[in-house]
């Protein structure tokens, strides 16, 4: 008898996917069309969007085609055979901790975005703690039912994020999106430097691609799942100038947001669709934040065998909490958020990259040999 298909501990390639999708869109998304206007000169953000996402889809077909090497044995087993278990195993700690990090940027931001929008008198330790609490018991369950939950929430997120962009047309002014192409290459490079972090996320590969019943096609779902986002972010950049105009909208904290605010229905059927949107929103930032706390964990477990998964769990959900809390202000958050970009080009990309070259180098046994 043939087992049912959603019930086997395996992902498929479309699985990947979405995964990557939905851990990608997050929160970014609702700040990177007021950081393009603080850069370029009127709609110019799509080149250094557009650039910054064919960079992404490079390194993360390259992540995931390394990733092929290690499909069955792991990370750890992979780089502890190439560099040394000691490096392999700082290697693997620092990716645990980096997603550590990124779990609790994600509940901060959405808790800041959350008071400013739907709970004004709330206090944000009260909304974070609350959010976070949410994500514990995601990340309780299983694995495999964790991503697949993904398959459930992208096409609602997708379907009201093109609903607020067709409704926004309207209002939008062509000539708003002038002039054309008169950004120097500095001020691109740079807007091309905050979208590619903006992008971060395919990174999860790493971990899931032994779960796959299909490894060798992790590369081809990473770049379908990576190409997603970039053509909603360019949308909603490109509708944000042209509704908001390139010198406003350096003033707006979250024009995303606001873009569903000022959306016009016909009938005024919704007198605030921002909330809806932004409540759908919130759906999109729990995936990729249950889904850096779940990889946390996977690279840790990989690391400490003994302790259980929900050990782990409520282990590590205070430390999530404290580091949540840290920042006092927007400006430290932004610090933390530059360091949490970089911290993950580093350990995230550049580190595997490394490790496979060596592996290359001294004959490693590959899963995809």
């Amino acid at each position: 008898m043939k087992s049912f298909e959603y019930g086997d501990k395996e992902i498929s390639v479309l699985d990947i996917a979405i995964t990557v999708s939905s851990m990608i869109i997050g929160v970014g998304i609702l700040m990177l069309p007021r950081e393009l206007a603080n850069t370029v000169h009127g709609s110019d953000g799509w080149i250094s969007m557009l650039a910054a996402g064919l960079l992404a889809i490079s390194v993360g077909w390259a992540l995931a085609k390394i990733a092929t090497h290690f499909s069955k044995q792991g990370y750890y087993a992979y780089a502890s055979a190439a560099v040394t278990k000691p490096i392999a195993f700082i290697a693997v700690l620092g990716l645990s901790l980096y997603f550590l990090s990124f779990c609790a940027y994600e509940a901060r931001a959405i808790a800041n975005i959350a008071k400013q929008y739907l709970f004004e008198t709330t206090p944000v330790e009260v909304i974070a703690f609350g959010f976070l609490m949410v994500n514990v018991y995601a990340v309780s369950g299983s694995r495999v039912g964790l991503i697949r939950l993904n398959i459930l929430f992208i096409p609602i997120v997708l379907f009201v994020t093109i609903i607020v962009l067709l409704f926004s047309l309207s209002m939008v002014d062509a000539k708003e999106l002038k002039p054309y192409i008169t950004t120097d290459w500095k001020s691109l490079a740079s807007a091309m430097k905050t979208t590619a972090f903006s992008l971060l996320g395919f990174e999860v590969v790493l971990f899931y691609i032994t779960m796959m019943n299909k490894p060798k096609g992790a590369p081809k779902a990473v770049v379908i799942g990576i190409s997603l986002p970039i053509i909603l972010y360019t949308a909603i950049y490109l509708v944000c100038v042209g509704v908001f105009t390139q010198m406003a909208l350096p003033e707006i904290t979250y024009p995303a947001v606001e873009l569903a605010k000022e959306m016009q229905v016909p009938g005024e059927f919704f007198e605030r669709f921002e909330s809806i949107f932004f409540t759908i929103w919130i759906m999109a930032v729990f995936t990729t934040t249950v889904m850096a706390y779940d990889c946390a964990i996977y690279g840790l477990k990989s690391l400490f065998a003994k302790p259980k998964h929900q050990t782990w769990v409520f282990m590590l959900s205070p430390i999530i909490y404290l580091l949540c809390m840290y920042p006092k202000n927007l400006s430290d958050f932004g610090r933390i958020s530059t360091f949490i970009s970089y911290t993950g080009f580093v350990i995230s990309i550049l580190t595997p990259i490394s490790i496979h070259l060596v592996a290359k180098l001294r004959g490693v046994k590959s899963d995809a040999a």
